[in-house]
């Protein structure tokens, strides 16, 4: 049966490296996944926020 150079690396690197995945799934969770949205207290932030000049090195 054939079987690709690519799907032959991808073996042995599983092989060499047995936490790989765990350390995917480590990494995808870390960049990734984010914590539900509190919609009061992104409401409350949005109506705390000071509004900024449309030119900020203006000093007037």
């Amino acid at each position: 049966m054939y079987e690709s150079d690519i799907t032959r690396f991808i073996k042995e690197l599983k092989q060499a490296k047995p936490t790989l995945e765990e350390e995917q799934r480590k990494g995808r969770a870390l960049l990734w996944d984010k914590q539900p949205i509190d919609l009061d207290e992104r409401a409350r932030q949005k109506a705390s926020r000071v509004p900024q000049q449309a030119y900020v090195y203006q000093s007037e």
